[in-house]
């Protein structure tokens, strides 16, 4: 469950704390996911400059005919990717999702769906993520690639 302290901590605050050498998990834990996360059940397990992992349950979060929601692999990709892309932003900046993609090649029906982030570019204007997940069986089922623009952070 989501901090009722880390929902009012400003995204560009965030960002900014996150552009030094604060420890991932750290990051997380005072930022929080956000309500969407948190109602389907994503964990963050590990969270690094260099990757991030998390983990989904595919019960609650299945299409009518029992398998993992095609949106669901997104939100779980982009969850990560945005996350890890604030968490390496240039200090001074904030990342905003400019374009996300999914490619589904298999289907998970229970149990636990696995994600790992890894970044592919990360520049002075972009960053691009790589998501891969996978079922208990470690099959892929889905690759998600999310492109994050770094915004400056307005100080108004």
């Amino acid at each position: 469950m989501q901090d009722p302290a880390a929902a009012r901590t400003d995204p560009a605050e965030s960002a900014l704390a996150a552009s030094g050498s604060e420890d991932g998990m750290h990051y997380i834990r005072r930022r929080g996911l956000g309500a969407l996360a948190d109602k389907m059940g994503i964990e963050f397990t590990e969270f690094t400059r260099e990757r991030g992992v998390a983990t989904m349950p595919v019960a609650g979060n299945t299409q009518p005919i029992g398998l993992l929601h095609g949106g669901a692999y997104v939100v779980l990709g982009e969850s990560l990717g945005s996350m890890h892309a604030n968490l390496v932003a240039p200090e001074g900046y904030v990342a905003v999702g400019v374009d996300i993609n999914a490619t589904h090649t298999g289907s998970a029906t229970s149990g636990t769906v696995t994600a790992v982030c890894t970044p592919l570019k990360l520049g002075r204007s972009i960053a691009v993520h790589e998501i891969v997940i996978t079922d208990d069986r470690g099959v892929r089922c889905s690759t998600v690639r999310i492109t994050n623009y770094y915004k400056p952070i307005r100080r108004d």
